[in-house]
């Protein structure tokens, strides 16, 4: 593979990486709980998939970079769409998922499951 197509395929797929809070490994360094991506036949560059307990957090970064403020500050109808988007993404499917949430958004765990009832009885 010439080394212009592996740097578009990488270039391609950083944004998902990011996205989701992994790290670009080259080949060479890839360990093995990396996921090895390939292109062209060859391999191009390792996935490092970041802990479920990192990707809460990753999530919750993300989400207050969009709106530009600590999730603590955010009106509480913008609250119960941040708790929404957390329960389809599965924030709440980990091990103290709800107190981290709660903890971010500056509101108790009684609210967040107060949250996730509304977001399920609309």
């Amino acid at each position: 593979m010439s080394v212009p197509d592996e740097r578009l395929f990488i270039d391609a797929i950083k944004p998902l990486v990011d996205a989701i809070g992994g790290e670009l490994v080259p080949p060479g360094e890839a360990r093995d709980d990396d996921v090895m991506l390939s292109w062209q036949g060859a391999r191009a560059v390792a996935v490092r998939l970041p802990h479920l307990s990192d990707s809460l957090e990753h999530i919750l970064s993300e989400l207050q970079r969009r709106h530009g403020v600590p999730l603590a500050e955010l009106d509480r109808r913008t609250k119960q769409q941040v708790v929404r988007t957390l329960e389809a993404r599965g924030a709440f499917a980990m091990r103290h998922g709800v107190e981290t949430v709660a903890a971010a958004l500056g509101v108790s765990r009684f609210t967040v499951y107060n949250y996730l009832n509304r977001s399920t009885n609309c």
